[in-house]
């Protein structure tokens, strides 16, 4: 650890205040469609990785199984994703319908809308930075346990 600068103020309240920033910014534009930013990211999951199994779909979203059957009630309820029986009487299947299909495309257009908004706001390079310092910081903490998460 680098001894000459110490941090001040808990890295825990900062990212969620960023986090919060960040989501309001998202929610404002992808909320346009009905959707939450959440909803979007659950949606998009799906329509890329479904059918599958509800845990595998949790662990893809590195989430927990009751956040994960959280979310997925109103999109059941909305009729954009499906929960079909699986393979035996046991397992389920999480799918996306067309209009769940739609409404991604339709979620996906003012998805992009607000991340350019964010690159244009922070600049573009400073969002890559973001990136990579985001990624390298998980790759450091990956080996915590995973709780279930808020998301």
């Amino acid at each position: 650890m680098d001894t000459a600068v110490k941090p001040q103020g808990c890295t825990n309240l900062k990212l969620r205040q960023l986090m919060r920033r960040v989501t309001q910014h998202y929610d404002a534009e992808v909320g346009k469609t009905g959707l939450r930013g959440t909803q979007y990211s659950l949606l998009s999951y799906v329509v890329k990785l479904g059918p599958i199994r509800p845990g595998d779909l949790a662990r893809e979203m590195k989430i927990g199984a009751s956040t994960l059957t959280r979310n997925l009630r109103p999109l059941i309820a909305a009729g954009w994703l499906r929960l079909d029986a699986g393979a035996d009487g046991r397992s389920r299947l999480v799918s996306a319908t067309d209009a769940g299909r739609e409404k991604r495309q339709e979620a996906q257009r003012r998805w992009r809308v607000a991340q350019e908004g964010i690159n244009r706001i922070l600049g573009a390079g400073r969002v890559v930075r973001l990136h990579a310092l985001i990624d390298d910081c998980m790759e450091l903490l990956s080996p915590l346990p995973a709780g279930d998460d808020d998301e």
